[in-house]
């Protein structure tokens, strides 16, 4: 199972309702010469940016122009999508030397009076922008008038050298290895596994494992906002997209524009924080799912941490043929809990789990793992790990965590364990060394940034968005609070929500702090 901080699943979930599948848009284009004054026809360029904003980078990056041309399982979807490739350096230390190809999507605003770019990451991190960009554009309609929609593929995801760490094969093997170890043994074959998928990465990666952290991502992200014309940076950063958002904030105050982080990632906790965040998040939202079907919390908690222990002791059978462990459930209980609307589908699985058969939280465990029906696995899960392990420094060993274990079980039973051993084995023995304890984003003389918590997200708890708010500065940080279910606030519902955050992208008016929407 991959972490769980992740707004893609969020889009999975939804996908459980509708019983539709995004597609997914690589780009076919590449840097050229055509020139577009913003309201050009398709395959126009985009304008050179402004001399001075990246002083120390070279012409051939700063003065670069965008080609847009068709993009392969886009169009179908409508919108006017357009796909190109943006060159940016491997080694931003070294602006001169090697170049990487980033991956791009853009709809261009439907109506007059164009305000410019918003830019949208969907977390992870790991998330392909490229692909998840057409599937969301229809929650964003109003933003689209005055807009030109831009997602792309960051740094060592999807089509900006996509990094596959193991073969399907191997993965679907890994799947037998208990992620709740028991015993030595099973530590051991836990932990070894964590070291064997390290490597992989390393192998498939190269060069660019060292160069695929947020701060990189966030570096790219001002080159972007340059060769796409824009004076300053207009961004919708959602789930992980807002620890993104606050580190561009961070390094670059003077060009934040109107910035929205919705489903906060809390930026002052370590590793074992965030952990410790996520394990109070998803039971949060299982009490209240669980009182959404009238059963009492705490009863229904131990009901399926019972069910749990029995599957870990004799995995369940599937109509597929393949066994369904104590992880995959896990993972197919967590999948319909980012959105309310899935909440019918837990049941569903639960009651058939509970009945002896394994298939639905199977085929919930595999759509969250992004596996098709012919077994092969998209590479979210390893570009997430690859970014997050360079990232964070802290590694957490098995001995700590052991520990730690009761408080991670008093505070959920059924998600405490797994959430634990996840900080032990995510990093374990990682090749390479990480950035930060956690990250640095405050903005002092940066416009005000707009952060959206809402009071039911399991994934990244509520209380994250006022951190963040608190940590961007005084003057900065603007928190908007949903009283809500699921992961993310906008678009979920909420008129209120939608109404100020449309309020604040589309006429620059910034809510009060602290404004609750109910």
């Amino acid at each position: 199972m991959s972490r769980v901080v992740r707004w893609t699943a969020a889009v999975a979930a939804a996908l459980l309702i509708t019983g539709c599948g995004s597609g997914s848009a690589h780009s076919s284009g590449s840097s050229g010469s055509r020139a577009d004054d913003g309201k050009g026809s398709s395959g126009a360029s985009t304008p050179a940016p402004q001399d001075g904003d990246h002083p120390g980078l070279p012409a051939s990056l700063t003065a670069q122009k965008l080609t847009w041309s068709g993009c392969k399982g886009a169009s179908a979807q409508g919108g006017g999508w357009q796909c190109a490739t943006m060159k940016a350096p491997l080694d931003w230390s070294k602006p001169d030397g090697e170049t990487i190809g980033l991956a791009l999507i853009r709809s261009k605003a439907t109506g007059g009076n164009r305000t410019g770019s918003l830019l949208f990451n969907f977390g992870g991190p790991g998330g392909s922008g490229v692909s998840t960009m057409p599937s969301y554009a229809s929650l964003v309609s109003q933003l689209h008038k005055r807009y030109d929609l831009v997602s792309w593929d960051p740094r060592g995801v999807g089509a900006s050298e996509g990094i596959r760490c193991r073969s399907d094969k191997a993965i679907q093997a890994a799947e037998a290895i208990d992620a709740t170890p028991d015993d030595d043994a099973e530590v051991k074959a836990y932990l070894d596994d964590a070291t064997d998928f390290g490597q992989g990465c390393a192998r498939a990666a190269g060069k660019l494992l060292t160069h695929v952290s947020t701060t990189d991502t966030a570096r790219d992200m001002d080159l972007m906002r340059q060769v796409l014309g824009d004076r300053t940076m207009h961004y919708f950063g959602i789930s992980y997209g807002t620890e993104l958002g606050g580190v561009y904030a961070h390094l670059f105050p003077e060009k934040v524009g109107r910035l929205v982080l919705d489903a906060v990632v809390d930026p002052t906790a370590d590793i074992l924080g965030q952990a410790k965040n996520q394990t109070l998040g998803f039971q949060r939202a299982l009490d209240n799912y669980l009182k959404s079907t009238g059963q009492d919390p705490q009863q229904g908690t131990q009901k399926i941490a019972k069910l749990l222990k029995r599957i870990d002791a004799k995995p369940l059978p599937t109509s597929s043929g393949r066994k369904l462990t104590q992880t995959l459930a896990l993972t197919g209980i967590v999948l319909p809990l980012y959105t309310k609307e899935s909440w019918p589908v837990l049941t569903s699985a639960l009651a058939s789990a509970q009945s002896g058969d394994g298939s639905e939280l199977l085929r919930l465990a595999d759509e969250y793992n992004d596996r098709d029906a012919a077994g092969h696995y998209g590479t979210t899960t390893h570009s997430q790990r690859v970014i997050s392990c360079l990232d964070d420094r802290q590694r957490p060993t098995a001995g700590q965590v052991r520990a730690l274990l009761p408080e991670f079980e008093k505070i959920s039973p059924v998600f405490g364990d797994f959430l634990g051993w996840d900080a032990a084995g995510w990093c374990h023995n990682w090749p390479v060394t990480g950035e930060f304890d956690h990250p640095e984003v405050s903005a002092p003389g940066a416009a005000p940034v707009l952060v959206v918590g809402n009071t039911g997200d399991p994934a990244t708890p509520y209380e994250g968005a006022r951190r963040m708010a608190d940590g961007l500065g005084q003057g900065v940080g603007v928190e908007l609070t949903w009283k809500g279910q699921g992961h993310g606030a906008y678009g979920s519902g909420s008129t209120c929500v939608d109404s100020a955050v449309n309020a604040y992208l589309l006429n620059n008016t910034v809510p009060n702090d602290g404004k609750v929407c109910s």
